[in-house]
């Protein structure tokens, strides 16, 4: 098969597209012919500066595709389904061998491409907000990052439980787009403090919930907060990470508590919700944005331009 592959991490351009060996699966696994592929944070993350479990190494969280083969002990899976899939690696890649327990069917109408996009982005929003940021109607959330995937995804979620949104992006043009999808006020953090802009934008209360996908913008997202207000830490972006001071949370009896979907992905709420959450894009309830979509031959390109901070939603590749 054919796939985007590194011996080194580092820059996009440590990525290249040849082929390797088809993967193994096993008896719990299905193997899957993969369509599309959703680039998540993590993803340039770790080829920037993760471990390699192999070498060449296939990064990858996420993917959505048909399945080729089922394991023999695989009952709820079956050849030629459309599924979205999640692992730790090897979605860059022609062929994903994943376990059948961390695939969901993908609904009949709903295209592979937004797909392909569901389960992290969604899945990790949903627990950000309600599982541990425990966000209830009438209250303020600030999403920051609200134009990445995460982001997106929390607008929509939050808007529709009853809150009021709040979300950051690094321009005006990016905010726009988002108040269609929910979002009450943006704020453009080259612009503006962002923790005064959120105290201003609520009377000088602060927000109840901040769900952060950034980190290094922790401490200015608990600046924000309201008394007893959450903060749900759920990412590093490894832009200029910088230093938090606990003490801070005291005086405010505030909390942050971290976020890490992987942990929670195994457990049948999560199945449940991932599966609500595609079945409403597919009936148009939430949205998918795709910003843009390159072959997977061009990898390289995709990543850099993930990372630059362009785009608004989901860049994705097509093998």
């Amino acid at each position: 098969m054919k796939a985007a592959v590194y011996d080194e991490t580092g820059p996009p351009q440590v990525l290249r597209y040849e082929e390797v060996p088809d993967p193994p699966h096993g008896p719990g696994d299905v193997l899957v012919h993969v369509e599309a592929i959703s680039i998540e944070g993590g993803d340039t993350l770790n080829r920037a500066g993760g471990e390699l479990a192999t070498r060449p190494h296939i990064v990858g969280y996420q993917c959505a595709g048909t399945i080729l083969d089922v394991g023999g002990d695989v009952h709820d899976r079956q050849v030629g389904q459309r599924v979205v899939a999640t692992s730790l690696f090897g979605s860059h890649a022609e062929l994903f061998a994943v376990p059948a327990s961390l695939t969901w069917v993908v609904p009949d109408g709903l295209d592979i491409v937004p797909a392909a996009c569901v389960p992290i982005a969604f899945g990790t929003a949903d627990d950000c907000l309600f599982e541990f940021g425990h966000l209830q109607a009438g209250e303020t959330v600030l999403i920051q990052a609200g134009a990445g995937g995460v982001g997106l995804a929390a607008i929509q979620l939050a808007k529709r439980a009853g809150a009021t949104v709040l979300a950051t992006a690094s321009s005006d043009a990016k905010l726009e787009r988002l108040h269609a999808l929910g979002l009450d006020h943006g704020i453009n953090y080259r612009d503006v403090d962002l923790a005064d802009a959120a105290r201003e934008l609520t009377g000088g209360q602060g927000v109840n919930l901040v769900v952060d996908s950034v980190g290094s913008t922790l401490t200015d997202s608990v600046r924000a907060l309201a008394y007893r207000g959450r903060c749900t830490l759920v990412g590093q972006a490894g832009r200029d990470p910088q230093p938090f001071d606990a003490a801070a949370l005291m005086m405010g009896n505030q909390t942050v508590t971290g976020v890490f979907f992987g942990a929670e992905v195994f457990t049948e709420r999560v199945h449940t919700m991932v599966d609500r959450h595609l079945d409403d894009v597919r009936a148009g309830r939430l949205q998918v944005l795709v910003d843009r979509t390159f072959p997977l031959a061009q990898a390289a390109d995709a990543h850099a331009y993930a990372e630059s901070r362009q785009a608004v939603g989901r860049v994705v590749l097509i093998p």
